[in-house]
């Protein structure tokens, strides 16, 4: 038997944006190789601006690749971009929901969009607005409901015809706590069910929770990928210590960076991070810096590894704008 393709793949998959006016050309992905089993639930980790969307883009069809090559369900995003939607559903960031229709009628409209009779339309949306807690919404203006909610309907429209893959970007962003914490279960449930879902998200505890493996992207690169344990193995994840002292910090911190153990310190003013394989004491030790300098402490953290601390140690930064 002859095996089924993977769901995403991609060799040296690059995006630039031309030059304009003033303007220099923007490299926004450049070079990106994936590959997606079908039935897995993978990320897309990175700060905003990191290049997810636009590889998303991609992947979808909605832009076109200046260089490499992608394959979804094993078509090509170039020569095969109508049968490629045919067989994804997608959810953007923004709610793209018909305000001129009702919630139900979204789905049937979908629905009969992809080939499905008006019955078989209706029995469909049914039974997703059921699945997802939404009966109550069905006649429901899309813009007079919660955030999650919509983002709850943005969902089953984009399962109404069964896609192969579910590309999900940004999916959560905005949300509070407890409606993230409810789709993150929704989400769970349907790659239970068999589901490819690829998801880019800029919340490390979201990729930490949901994903099966993660590929963490800056500046259109990937900077590494596997699951999440492999990362915190082999990126060198070490755990974050952060204090911030009322005044410049002591001038010899910088020179814990030459101590074993220790892989880099960072000093921003009053702020000190070091990254430590070995944090024993450290944290005490920082404090004592400070006390002999004249300095005290005003907030201390110590981060074990985590996905969180992958990335910090693979940027050196926190979250961009």
């Amino acid at each position: 038997m002859t095996e089924s393709p993977a769901a995403v793949h991609t060799v040296d998959l690059r995006k630039t944006y031309p030059a304009s006016g003033p303007r220099p050309a923007v490299p926004a992905v450049r070079g990106i190789d994936l590959n997606v089993p079908r039935g897995e639930f993978f990320g897309l980790l990175g700060p905003n601006g990191a290049g997810k969307s636009t590889t998303i883009g991609m992947l979808t069809t909605l832009v076109s690749p200046t260089g490499g090559s992608a394959h979804v369900c094993g078509l090509d995003v170039v020569d095969d971009a109508v049968e490629i939607k045919r067989r994804i559903g997608v959810v953007s960031q923004n709610n793209t929901l018909d305000s001129d229709l009702t919630v139900a009628e979204n789905l049937e409209f979908r629905g009969r969009y992809f080939g499905l009779g008006a019955r078989d339309a209706r029995r469909r949306a049914d039974e997703l607005l059921e699945l997802f807690g939404l009966t109550e919404q069905r006649s429901g203006n899309p813009f007079e409901i919660s955030g999650g909610q919509a983002k709850r309907v943005m969902i089953c429209r984009a399962l109404v015809h069964g896609p192969e893959v579910l590309f999900l970007d940004e999916p959560t962003a905005g949300l509070d706590p407890q409606t993230r914490a409810n789709l993150w279960d929704v989400l769970r449930g349907l790659q239970a069910a068999g589901q490819t879902i690829v998801l880019t998200t800029h919340y490390m505890e979201e990729a930490e929770a949901l994903c099966d493996r993660v590929a963490v992207v800056d500046h259109g690169e990937i900077l590494a990928s596997g699951t999440v344990d492999e990362l915190k193995s082999t990126a060198g994840a070490d755990t974050v210590i952060t204090v911030a002292y009322d005044a410049a910090a002591p001038s010899g911190i910088r020179a814990l960076a030459d101590r074993d153990g220790i892989t880099k310190v960072e000093v921003n003013d009053g702020q000190v991070r070091v990254f430590a394989s070995d944090p024993g004491g450290l944290l005490g030790e920082l404090v004592t810096i400070g006390s002999r300098a004249g300095v005290g402490v005003t907030d201390a953290t110590q981060l074990r590894p985590s996905l969180e601390t992958v990335f910090l140690t693979l940027t050196g930064r926190d979250y961009r704008e």
